[in-house]
C-alpha cells in the first residue's frame, strides 16, 4: 500500500509495508504516474511504515532518484528504520545525499 499527497511542491509518498520485488513494480507506476504529472520539485519517500526492504528497494529508490533528476527536481529519504538504513549504506544509496 502506499498513500500519495501534494502539498505545494513536494510529492510526499508514504510507503507500508514489506517492499520486494513482488512490489516494486506497482510501487513504481504508482509514483511515476503522479510525479510525472504534477512535476513537483521535491519527491519525499517516507519509510516510516517499512520494516523491510530487499534489494528491489534499491532499485526503486535508485530510478527515483533518477526521474527526479530528468524532471529538474530532487528526492529526499525519510524516516529510514536501522534495518533499511542499512541496506542503503551497503548499496552505495548513502552518496547521493538523498538520506535525512
Amino acid at each position: 500500500m502506499v498513500e500519495i499527497e501534494r502539498d505545494n511542491d513536494t510529492l510526499t509518498v508514504k510507503l507500508k509495508g514489506d517492499i520486494d520485488h513482488h512490489r516494486c513494480a506497482d510501487l513504481r507506476r504508482k509514483i511515476d504516474a503522479r510525479a510525472d504529472s504534477e512535476r513537483p520539485k521535491t519527491l519525499i519517500l517516507d519509510f516510516s511504515c517499512v520494516q523491510f526492504m530487499d534489494s528491489s528497494g534499491v532499485g526503486l529508490v535508485m530510478g527515483r532518484y533518477r526521474q527526479m533528476s530528468l524532471l529538474g527536481g530532487r528526492l529526499k529519504v525519510i524516516n529510514v528504520n536501522d534495518n533499511i538504513n542499512r541496506v542503503f549504506r551497503l548499496s552505495g544509496l548513502e552518496s547521493l545525499g538523498v538520506m535525512e
